[in-house]
């Protein structure tokens, strides 16, 4: 009699998008979990769905995550230019697009993968719900610095971006007293303002800008003023990248042709600073905090959450709960249809006890 020998069940792991501290915890704890609890392998799929598409990957066992928890980044590597449904494809001076989602499904299927974890934001695991319709097992993980992603209250990263965007705006408080000037203090945030909402409250900001209220330049002169009349010759504006003027539009600072997503916010601190400066006469300085606010140690709060779904998104593998993100819902883990999270991104109500609080504290939203 021959007796065959079971396969190991085997997991791949797929970070995308941009960067931020806890990425490497919840690597970590799937890869942990599952070697440890349930003899599976582990494949690591290198640089996003880049790594996808040309089948770029490794193996991991519990070496390769032994002494990451506390690294910023990813092990893995990552892109935010990469989507297999548009491929981006060079054509002379510019770039053509192709699908080849086709060509990663075939990979995966290639490397007997019985579930792909994706740990990504929203636009990240808005492909994997591409790929799970397409037949690939998914599960999700919610990664981002503006938690913004919808069917979670809560995502990793963002703790740990708002601890240093507060940091920064405590430090520019010093200069601004010390030199009676402006300053206006840019934060990440594309299409959402938790950051900037929480970051400027914990930092006293006296004005707060973000992209759910269009802010209106003479609201913002006018509270700038009030504070100088009163004697406090310096003022604190915190505004996410994607804050616009009413009727206008947001500050691109490029755009990058081969990207699913080509426009890359920024300069909106500089914009402000100058016509601040030119229109009241008050000394204005602009600081863009950047990519300062993705990179470093993560928070102990992210590499707790961090662990927490990592581990969980593997009990999903196990019972076969493909399809579905693993999200943070009133201090409670729970599963979110990807179909859902694929529907766009959770914004700031306009309407928050958190605005309302700020309002009532003489925070001035521009509005």
């Amino acid at each position: 009699m021959i007796r065959r020998i079971k396969r190991k069940k085997r997991i791949g792991i797929l970070t995308g998008g941009g960067d931020c501290a806890g990425i490497n915890a919840v690597i970590r704890a799937v890869a942990k979990k599952a070697i440890n609890d349930y003899d599976m392998e582990i494949v690591g799929i290198e640089d996003g769905y880049e790594g996808a598409v040309n089948n770029k990957h490794k193996r991991l066992d519990s070496r390769d995550v032994s002494g990451i928890l506390t690294l910023g980044g990813t092990i893995l590597g990552t892109t935010k230019k990469i989507n297999p449904y548009r491929y981006a494809i060079k054509s002379g001076n510019d770039f053509k697009f192709k699908d080849m989602s086709k060509a990663v499904v075939r990979n995966i299927e290639n490397l007997e993968l019985d579930c792909l974890v994706v740990i990504g934001g929203d636009g990240t695991l808005g492909i994997a719900y591409k790929l799970f319709k397409d037949g690939i097992p998914v599960v999700g993980v919610p990664k981002t610095i503006d938690n913004d992603i919808l069917g979670t209250d809560l995502t990793f990263g963002f703790d740990t971006a708002l601890s240093i965007a507060t940091d920064g705006i405590d430090r520019l408080h010093s200069t601004a007293q010390s030199h009676h000037r402006v300053m206006v203090v840019e934060v990440m945030g594309h299409n959402a303002g938790w950051l900037a909402l929480y970051s400027g409250i914990a930092g006293g900001g006296d004005i707060i800008l973000i992209p759910e209220i269009p802010y209106e330049m003479n609201k913002i002169i006018g509270k700038v003023k009030e504070r100088h009349k009163i004697g406090k010759r310096f003022s604190i504006v915190v505004v996410a990248e994607g804050a616009k003027p009413k009727g206008g539009n947001v500050v691109i600072q490029r755009m990058v042709k081969e990207s699913s997503d080509p426009i890359r916010l920024g300069g909106i601190g500089f914009v402000l600073g100058d016509k601040l400066e030119k229109i009241t006469g008050f000394e204005t300085r602009a600081v863009v905090m950047g990519h300062l606010q993705r990179g470093g140690t993560p928070t102990a709060f992210d590499r707790v959450l961090a662990t927490q779904l990592g581990s969980t998104a593997v009990d999903m593998i196990v019972n076969k709960k493909f399809g579905n993100m693993v999200a943070m819902q009133k201090s409670a883990l729970v599963m979110v249809n990807l179909k859902d999270v694929a529907k766009g991104h959770r914004s700031v109500p306009v309407d928050s006890p958190l605005i309302k609080t700020a309002i009532s504290l003489g925070t001035c939203f521009g509005n």
